[in-house]
């Protein structure tokens, strides 16, 4: 693709970076890209202090207008009610968002867009904005989150593969939960930023103090500390290995008390996606240690072949996404397993091993993969533009 504009509703741009940032990046660096932060997945508690923060963030980034990211990019901060099941609120943004959408692509030189969404609530407005293309581009089992009405979101998702000209899932279990609502479901498999992560097979590459300052071996994961996580996997392991520090490093949503009052179990907070080589060079191993479950059987972690491109040897819990890997991680079903693995991989593990891993990852980069989708892009595009209409047998020749 080169030379189109998109459109893109997506999370907000200040969080961790995930595949959306990575595509959109990439795909901005020969099209024009308008990033629309996230007009949420669920309505506010207007009794939590953290919602009520959220909510101004959004006041001060609408008043700020786009932001320039580089010279083909930018983030805007829609007005949107955050009640995506009430008609009135519902009525309300589709004509604003389209409104604002109009007035930003005119601002922007963006005469005629494809517009990508990332969002679920997306559906209720999508078809309405003026896109000659729609990409939706689904990175989880949305109905599954404990933070949402699972029964509302699954719908909103089915109906929004069904609008979509093409829809990209990130997982096979995801792309096989899709295809019946749209025959044109492509698997999205995660891309990585090679070069950045392969900066921990260097010798010369630093190891941050704070985790340099840990008993050795240290057993590290990095992302969201989320419900998904299985802290009675890290209780256990650390409980069971005092020898072993843990290190747990990215932002906490859920209360961790018990696992914080284990002394070799430590958080180490969000850090730059920039320093997160650095952290690798300094894990003995890389830990997924998702539990098992209806959400993650769905789920493809950015993480692994960030640890596999920064050399780390990997010890994951049984995830699909995760199996097909297996030539390079340890997959272990069960908490004894686990403990196994970790124990066969620091009685094992080299510096040649971790080069090893890091060049297998060589041509998993986010260039490459986002050149795949976007060729498929382009097929559907196209033939939409020759029939003006897409029939099924199109769509599945």
């Amino acid at each position: 693709m080169k030379n189109k504009n998109i459109v893109c509703f997506a999370k907000d741009w200040s969080e961790d970076p995930t595949s959306c940032n990575h595509v959109l990046m990439e795909l901005s660096k020969e099209n024009k890209v308008l990033w629309l932060n996230s007009i949420s997945t669920r309505s506010p508690n207007l009794s939590s202090g953290r919602d009520l923060g959220k909510i101004f963030k959004k006041l001060g980034g609408f008043l700020k207008g786009p932001q320039k990211i580089n010279d083909r990019m930018w983030v805007y901060t829609p007005i949107a009610l955050p009640f995506h099941h009430h008609p009135v609120a519902v009525a309300f943004n589709k004509v604003w968002l389209r409104i604002t959408i109009f007035l930003l692509t005119l601002f922007l030189g963006m005469r005629g867009f494809q517009l990508w969404t990332f969002v679920p609530t997306s559906e209720k407005y999508v078809g309405h904005m003026g896109e000659d293309l729609l990409v939706y581009y689904c990175t989880d089992n949305w109905s599954s989150f404990s933070s949402v009405d699972g029964d509302k979101i699954g719908k909103m998702v089915n109906r929004l593969a069904r609008k979509a000209d093409i829809v990209f899932a990130t997982s096979t279990p995801l792309v096989e939960k899709l295809r019946p609502n749209n025959p044109e479901t492509h698997l999205a498999a995660h891309g990585v930023n090679h070069s950045l992560f392969a900066r921990a097979v260097e010798a010369s590459a630093p190891v941050p103090d704070d985790l340099e300052a840990l008993q050795k071996p240290v057993l590290g994961f990095y992302g969201l500390i989320e419900d998904w996580l299985d802290q009675d996997l890290i209780a256990s392991l650390a409980k069971r290995h005092p020898e072993w520090s843990i290190a747990l490093v990215g932002r906490t949503c859920v209360d961790v008390s018990r696992l914080q009052a284990l002394p070799n179990v430590h958080f180490l907070g969000r850090k730059p996606h920039a320093e997160l080589p650095l952290y690798c060079k300094g894990f003995s191993v890389g830990l997924i240690p998702h539990q098992v479950n209806e959400l993650t059987h769905h789920m493809n972690p950015i993480k692994l072949r960030e640890y596999l491109s920064a050399g780390l040897p990997v010890v994951s819990t049984a995830l699909p996404e995760v199996r097909q890997y297996g030539e390079h991680c340890l997959i272990a079903e069960n908490y004894d397993e686990f403990e196994r693995d970790i124990e066969t991989i620091l009685e094992r593990d080299t510096h040649e091993l971790r080069q090893r891993r890091s060049e297998a990852m060589q041509w998993e980069t986010w260039e490459n993969k986002v050149a795949d989708l976007s060729s498929k892009v382009e097929l559907v595009a196209n033939r939409k533009k020759n029939s003006g209409k897409l029939t099924i047998a199109e769509r599945t020749s």
